[in-house]
C-alpha cells in the first residue's frame, strides 16, 4: 500500500478523534507502552474499552493524519501485544483484541491499528491501577457515573429479567382484579382495537398486551398483576413499594408496604398522597390563588418510572416518603442510564435503551407510561407553571431518587417566571439553580448574566437588578447588592466619634448584616478586613491595641 493510500484509507474509516477512535504519533513503543499514566498505551486502551470499544491508530499525528510511522518497535509485534495489554488491563477482554499492522510499500512506514473490544459487563478495565475512559476527544479517569453504568449493566447483552419466564406459575397466581382493570387500561391505550378486543379471552389479551409470553406468566406479569402471596417466584428480586409520611422534623408519623399486583396498587399509593391546597400570597395578579400541592401527572409519572426502571436484580425497594412539609421523594435502585437530567431534558425523545425492556413495554401497552421520551420534561414544565421548583434529581450511589417540591421556596425566583414567561426551559433550570444555591459552571453563569438575569460573584450568584426591578425585588436585590465603600466607612467613623475607639468585635457586629447577602462568612470577614486596611493606609484610623486585639481610633 503506498503512503497516499494508506492516508485515504486511515481517513476513510478512522475520520475522527472521538470516544472510539484515538490517533498517537508513538514514535517509541518501548516508552510509549506503558511508561506514562494517563498518557501511555495502556491508558487508551482502558478508556476506549470502558466506553462502547473502538480503535487505537498508533504512527499517525492526531491532527493532521500525517503519516509518521513507528520507528521503535522494541520488542513487541503483532502477535505479542494483545497477550502483553490483557497482563497489563485488568478485566481487558481477549475478545476481538488485536493489531492490525500497515507497512507503506514506498516509504517503509509502518502504522498501528489497535482493535479494543468493548468492557465486560459490569468490569470495568483498569490500567495503572485505575479506570480511565473517554468524554468526547479527551482520556480522563472514570467518572462515578460512568463506573455506575458499567457496574449495573447486565451480564449478558441480550439478558431482561423483567422479560423472564416463570415456568412453574400458571394463570391462578395473578389477581383476577388486577386483570380487570388491566383490560381497562388497555382499551384506553389503544381504543381502535375495541372491536377485536371483545373476542379476546384472558389468556390472548395478556398475549396480546406483551405481559405474558406464550401463555407462559413472565417476572413482569407477576409484578403488575401477580397476587400478593406470588412475590415467591421473584426471589430473590423484591416487589415491594414502601409509603412513608414524615413530619417537618422528619419523624415517622405514618407508613404501608405493598407488593404485587403494582398496577393496582399504584392507584392505592395514589390516593395515600395528601394532596392538599397551595394558597398562594397575593401578589396583584402574578399568581392564581390556589392550586394542587402536586399535579397528579407528576405523582403517577415518577411513581411508574421507579417501577419501570428499578434494577429488580439488586433486590432492593421503592420508597414514596411524604414530608409534611411540601416534598414528594421518589426513589428506586439502580443506575440512571442516560447518565443525566439535562441529557432527557433536550434529547426529548425515547431512550436507546432500557434495563427492563419487557415491563417497560407492558407498562405502555397498559397505559402506564409512554415511551416517546416526554415524560420528564412533562414533570418539569408542570412544576414550572405552577411557579414551584423544578424536580430535583439525585443519582449518586447508584440509585435514582426524585424530590417533588409542591411550594414556592423563593418568591423572587417565582415572580421571575411570572413576569417573563418566554422563558426557555434551560433558562429556567439555571435559575432554579440559582435558587437552590447550586453552584453554577462558569458557562452558565457566563449564560445567565449575559442574559441579565443574575449578578454575583461565584458561587453565590443571585437576581439581577434588572429583574429585581421589573419584579417589584428592589429591596431583596439591595440585600444581595449592599453598598459602596464609603458606606461603611462612614459608619465606622461615626461609631468612633461616638465612643472614641471601637474593637474588631464591635466593627464586625456593625457591618456583617449590612454586607451583601451574596457573601459567605468568610467573605465577609475578607470584605471587613480590606476596609479597615484601606482606612488605615488612607490615615483615615490607627490601630491604638495589638494586632491580635486591635482597638481603632480616628487619626486625627
Amino acid at each position: 500500500m503506498l503512503k497516499s493510500d494508506l492516508y485515504n484509507y486511515l481517513k476513510e474509516h478512522y475520520p475522527k478523534e472521538n470516544e472510539s477512535c484515538e490517533w498517537k504519533s508513538f514514535h517509541n513503543l518501548k516508552n510509549a507502552f506503558s511508561s506514562w499514566e494517563g498518557q501511555d498505551i495502556i491508558s487508551y486502551v482502558s478508556a476506549i474499552s470502558n466506553m462502547n470499544g473502538g480503535h487505537l491508530v498508533i504512527g499517525i499525528a492526531d491532527q493532521t493524519h500525517e503519516i509518521n510511522g513507528i520507528e521503535n518497535f522494541h520488542n513487541y509485534t503483532e502477535e505479542s501485544t494483545p497477550l502483553l495489554l490483557t497482563k497489563k488491563c485488568v478485566n481487558l477482554s481477549s475478545e476481538g483484541l488485536k493489531v492490525e499492522s500497515i507497512t507503506t510499500s514506498d516509504t517503509n512506514q509502518t502504522v498501528w491499528i489497535i482493535h479494543i473490544p468493548r468492557h465486560t459487563a459490569r468490569k470495568p478495565v483498569y490500567s495503572h491501577d485505575k479506570p480511565w475512559q473517554r468524554i468526547g476527544d479527551s482520556l480522563v479517569l472514570m467518572t462515578k457515573e460512568r463506573e455506575q453504568a458499567i457496574l449495573s449493566e447486565q451480564i449478558h447483552e441480550n439478558e431482561d429479567w423483567s422479560g423472564k419466564v416463570i415456568e412453574n406459575a400458571s394463570l391462578d397466581d395473578l389477581d383476577t382484579v388486577a386483570i380487570e382493570f388491566a383490560k381497562e387500561k388497555f382499551i384506553q391505550k389503544y381504543p381502535n382495537l375495541h372491536s377485536e378486543f371483545s373476542k379476546w379471552n384472558t389468556k390472548t389479551f395478556l398475549n396480546k398486551a406483551k405481559i405474558t409470553i406464550n401463555d407462559k406468566i413472565t417476572t413482569s406479569a407477576i409484578l403488575l398483576l401477580g397476587k400478593p402471596e406470588s412475590e415467591h417466584f421473584l426471589q430473590p428480586a423484591v416487589a415491594k413499594i414502601s409509603w412513608i409520611l414524615k413530619d417537618e422534623k422528619n419523624n415517622e408519623k405514618d407508613y404501608e408496604h405493598f407488593s404485587c399486583p403494582f398496577l393496582t396498587f399504584v392507584e392505592s399509593i395514589f390516593s395515600k398522597i395528601r394532596n392538599l391546597h397551595y394558597r398562594y400570597i397575593k401578589d396583584g395578579t402574578l399568581f392564581p390563588e390556589e392550586t394542587d400541592q402536586y399535579e397528579p401527572y407528576v405523582i403517577r409519572e415518577a411513581l411508574n418510572n421507579c417501577i419501570a426502571h428499578q434494577d429488580y436484580i439488586q433486590a432492593g425497594k421503592i420508597n414514596v416518603v411524604e414530608k409534611e412539609d411540601g416534598h414528594l421523594i421518589f426513589s428506586n435502585t439502580g443506575f440512571f442510564l442516560p447518565g443525566s437530567i439535562e441529557k432527557v431534558i433536550k434529547q426529548d425523545a425515547p431512550q436507546e435503551k432500557y434495563r427492563n425492556p419487557f415491563l417497560v413495554q407492558a407498562m405502555v401497552n397498559l397505559n402506564m407510561i409512554d415511551t416517546i421520551g416526554s415524560g420528564i420534561k412533562r414533570m418539569f414544565n408542570f412544576q414550572k407553571e405552577k411557579f414551584f421548583p423544578l424536580p430535583d434529581y439525585d443519582l449518586s450511589d447508584n440509585k435514582v431518587k426524585v424530590t417533588i417540591t409542591g411550594k414556592i421556596l423563593d418568591f423572587q425566583y417565582a415572580r421571575v417566571l411570572a413576569q417573563h414567561p418566554n422563558l426557555t426551559l434551560d433558562e429556567i433550570i439555571l435559575l432554579d439553580k440559582v435558587q437552590k444555591k447550586i453552584s453554577l459552571s462558569k458557562d452558565q453563569a457566563r449564560y445567565l448574566i449575559g442574559k441579565q438575569l443574575i449578578e454575583g460573584r461565584r458561587p453565590n450568584y443571585f437576581i439581577s437588578a434588572k429583574v429585581a426591578q421589573s419584579t417589584g425585588q428592589k429591596a431583596a436585590y439591595t440585600r444581595y447588592k449592599a453598598f459602596d465603600q464609603k458606606y461603611y466607612q462612614d459608619i465606622i467613623i461615626e461609631a468612633i466619634k461616638q465612643h472614641g475607639s471601637v474593637t474588631r468585635k464591635d466593627i464586625n457586629n456593625l457591618l456583617t448584616d449590612k454586607l451583601s447577602d451574596s457573601l459567605n462568612a468568610k467573605q465577609k470577614k475578607i470584605k471587613v478586613n480590606n476596609i479597615l486596611s484601606d482606612m488605615r493606609k488612607n490615615s483615615i484610623i490607627k490601630n491604638t491595641g495589638t494586632d491580635r486585639s486591635p482597638k481603632w481610633i480616628l487619626s486625627n
